[in-house]
């Protein structure tokens, strides 16, 4: 069994899939993705995110706002309250990206700061997006103290001294179909690294198609292509990339 630990199903065009949600869904089911982790991306959007998703039993749920939509500051109030959907197990996506946004740096920052305390608040782990941004990530988590209920660097990017330092403070490290990427030599040598026991998958749908699929709209059926590349990169089985991945997930999320 493989789970999807990040994608996006209300950013899918529909239109591919005979505009049901449903076929999306059924095709990862064939494909053996028994799981997805449906991520949130603003606040505005996330009631109508839950409803797409609120007939599929298999599909969790995050909430929060991604660091390049900060059109205005975070409602943490909206944001806490929003989050105890019980079908919320995560807080996020969060972070900080410095390399789209430079100029809301300030906005950023303030808005992780009240992801990671809601975080807190609901013991609930966070869905971290960080790019061209490291040293001010790791910090935040340092001292806003967010080891204390952990989370994911999704679709890591980074370098192995930024994946080594998140991995000491208890935080996994998810690879998405980047990984397959032709220029992806180095992101390949961090996959080598993380241990067994910190590392998930992901596609990131609609967004980054793994290796054959590139050009077209990523799905979460095709996160099984990200774990045969990285059973590949590690030396280890598909099945072993299944079931450590999915061992870890629930782990992380109390499943």
């Amino acid at each position: 069994m493989f789970i999807d630990s990040h994608c996006h199903l209300d950013r899918l065009n529909l239109s591919l899939y005979d505009d049901n949600l449903a076929n999306v869904v059924q095709a990862a089911n064939d494909a053996d993705v028994n799981k997805l982790l449906c991520v949130s991306v603003t606040l505005k959007d996330f009631p109508a995110m839950a409803e797409k998703t609120k007939n599929f039993d298999n599909v969790l749920l995050s909430c929060g706002m991604h660091p390049l939509n900060q059109e205005d500051e975070v409602d943490i109030e909206q944001l806490y309250n929003l989050a105890q959907n019980s079908r919320v197990i995560a807080i996020g996506e969060t972070g900080l990206d410095y390399f789209y946004a430079p100029e809301t740096k300030a906005l950023q920052l303030d808005s992780f700061k009240k992801h990671i305390s809601v975080a807190k608040a609901l013991n609930k782990p966070l869905i971290i997006h960080t790019r061209d941004a490291q040293q001010d990530t790791l910090d935040m988590l340092r001292i806003e103290e967010a080891d204390s209920v952990g989370g994911i660097l999704h679709c890591f990017t980074e370098t192995w001294d930024m994946a080594k330092q998140a991995l000491d403070l208890g935080f996994y490290i998810s690879f998405s179909g980047i990984v397959t990427f032709k220029n992806a030599s180095a992101l390949r040598e961090v996959a080598k690294l993380v241990p067994d026991d910190k590392f998930l998958i992901e596609t990131d749908a609609p967004y980054l198609a793994p290796v054959p699929h590139r050009g077209k709209e990523n799905q979460p059926a095709y996160v099984v292509e990200v774990a045969k590349h990285l059973a590949s990169i590690r030396g280890q089985s598909v099945e072993t990339i299944a079931k450590l991945s999915t061992d870890n997930f629930n782990r992380l999320f109390n499943l």
